[in-house]
């Protein structure tokens, strides 16, 4: 944290110093109804700026100084988004938190580009469907198709710049949104028309579907923590992975069942096509976590594996998390002993997720979260089921990224059992400690030993 702040300090010093003392400066506030927490953070991609706490009328305000230009993003626990800055800029931000992302609207000086950002956002998420039933047709009428999405949301954006006129960091950040986005849909095709399809091949695809290939710039650092672009990045490497093993390697290293095999492929292209450093790193850091989340294994390859990363990788950071990970695995196995958690009960005392699991012979702990309310109906009419169905074992829920508050709240809503449930303070520990990587993820227990580290509600029991 200081070396942090070191650094702000510095940044904004020189930046004065280049202007002659005179620093732009960028007011960045807001209201927040229905707060879930008491403060809002700044980022700028993965790096703490500055947080400030609500007033009590529950507005806030950034007065900041000598910044970059660029992407950053705010956190008001639990969710977080974007937001773009550039100095001289006084953006005021207003959402509701029971919409988070539907309500935030921006108004003021710098407001053009972030509203657009947030529309682009919205649009993604809402045609998902809609593109989804693109998938069974041929390759020339689904590229028509998605294309025409695309035209639509260019030709929004070319309707806002006879208005306005952006940087161009900030332009190339809002065409980012829209092209982005449809080349997503292109690179998911083969994967999609084959499942819903049944075909056995994967299409022959010719020039014009994957064009704009040709002008995609896998180096753009003010996109490195773009969502839109990193997701394209991750779906495209996975594409190039697939092709190229089916084409270039042997039947029994195909990539169908090796994950070794293709995440080595994967490592490989990213060294080859990518030079920027942070860009490659947030791409291996990626490709080890999706590898070590779907073997779940402690052996020999795994190791290999991570060999390889550290190798790549120069994120001292990333290579502890996934150090990290690998040993939260490594406990995860049968017979290992339960891990050790601090969780909080319904009363705010503190309580050992061992000392929970050790209340009788055989524990079943699973996870839910209040910012998905049909998963979370699901999953206690689920629960429900499986207590009559093992009337003896006990059901542990933890929950995760939701305020203490609205757990409470969400407790005598639904009228849960506050001896059975528990409250997750530190979200990113207990996701790494117990490899949260599916929303149905459980852990079965016998006498606060694994049983089962990676189980799934609806098939382990």
């Amino acid at each position: 944290m200081v070396r942090i702040l070191l650094g702000l300090t510095l940044l904004s010093t020189f930046g004065c110093a280049r202007k002659n003392g005179e620093c732009a400066s960028v007011f960045f506030g807001g209201e927040i109804v229905n707060p879930t927490s008491d403060y809002v953070v700044l980022y700028r991609n993965d790096a703490y700026v500055d947080s400030v706490k609500l007033d009590d009328n529950n507005r806030f305000s950034f007065n900041l100084q000598g910044i970059d230009e660029g992407l950053y993003h705010f956190n008001h626990e639990p969710e977080l988004q974007y937001i773009y800055l550039q100095e001289g800029d006084s953006l005021l931000a207003r959402l509701n938190t029971v919409e988070f992302d539907e309500s935030l609207v921006f108004s003021g000086k710098g407001s053009e580009v972030n509203n657009f950002l947030m529309e682009m956002y919205l649009t993604y998420e809402s045609e998902g469907s809609v593109v989804y039933s693109f998938y069974d047709l041929d390759p020339e009428d689904f590229s028509k198709k998605v294309d025409s999405l695309r035209d639509m949301k260019t030709h929004h954006l070319s309707e806002m710049l006879t208005d306005v006129q952006l940087s161009d960091r900030a332009l190339n950040l809002a065409k980012a949104s829209v092209d982005y986005n449809n080349y997503i849909y292109k690179e998911k095709y083969p994967f999609f028309h084959k499942r819903k399809t049944g075909e056995e091949n994967v299409h022959n695809f010719n020039h014009s579907f994957y064009a704009y290939r040709d002008s995609i710039n896998f180096n753009d650092s003010d996109l490195t923590y773009f969502k839109p672009y990193f997701d394209f990045m991750k779906w495209h490497f996975g594409n190039l992975s697939y092709m190229e093993c089916m084409e270039d390697c042997d039947r029994e290293e195909q990539i169908g069942s090796n994950h070794l095999h293709f995440n080595k492929h994967k490592l490989h292209l990213v060294d080859s096509l990518v030079e920027e450093q942070d860009i490659r790193d947030v791409l291996f850091r990626n490709i080890a976590v999706d590898y070590l989340i779907k073997e779940h294994k402690s052996d020999p390859e795994c190791q290999l594996f991570i060999d390889k990363f550290n190798t790549l990788s120069s994120n001292k950071e990333h290579k502890d998390e996934i150090d990290h990970l690998y040993r939260s695995i490594q406990h995860l196995q049968s017979s290992q002993t339960l891990p050790d958690l601090t969780l909080k009960d319904a009363s705010g005392q503190d309580v050992s997720l061992k000392t929970i699991a050790s209340r009788k012979k055989n524990t079943v702990i699973y996870f839910w979260t209040a910012e998905k309310e049909q998963q979370f109906r699901n999953t206690i009419k689920r629960i429900a089921e499986l207590k009559k169905k093992y009337p003896k074992h006990n059901f542990v829920g933890i929950n995760l990224k939701t305020s203490y508050a609205q757990w409470n709240a969400f407790l005598d809503q639904y009228g849960l059992d506050k001896n059975s449930q528990f409250y997750g303070e530190n979200f990113k520990e207990i996701q790494m400690t117990m490899v949260i990587d599916k929303i149905n993820k459980c852990v079965i227990t016998q006498d606060t030993l694994i049983v089962e580290g990676f189980g799934d509600l609806y098939s382990s029991l």
